[in-house]
């Protein structure tokens, strides 16, 4: 079973699939970065107050700000018993 969420409600140690970007203005810097459609992605870190936080993505950890990856959608797997 899948679940899609936004990459900026991941928790450290979550792993998913990047299944769309947003269309704005930092989109082809994501895409530089290596967020990529299909791509795996984990998030490995997030700050004391929740913005930013760091994902491993393409073998780079990149620190993102909330708001920059509230457009970012990501596919989760998810156990059948949760």
């Amino acid at each position: 079973m899948c679940q899609q969420v936004r990459l900026c409600d991941m928790q450290p140690g979550e792993r998913a699939v990047i299944t769309s970007l947003p269309p704005s203005a930092l989109r082809q810097r994501l895409l530089d970065m290596g967020f990529l459609e299909n791509a795996e992605i984990e998030c490995v870190g997030k700050s004391p107050f929740g913005d930013p936080n760091a994902y491993l993505v393409c073998g780079a950890v990149v620190a993102l700000r909330r708001q920059d990856c509230h457009g970012i959608l990501v596919r989760k797997q998810v156990a059948a018993w949760d």
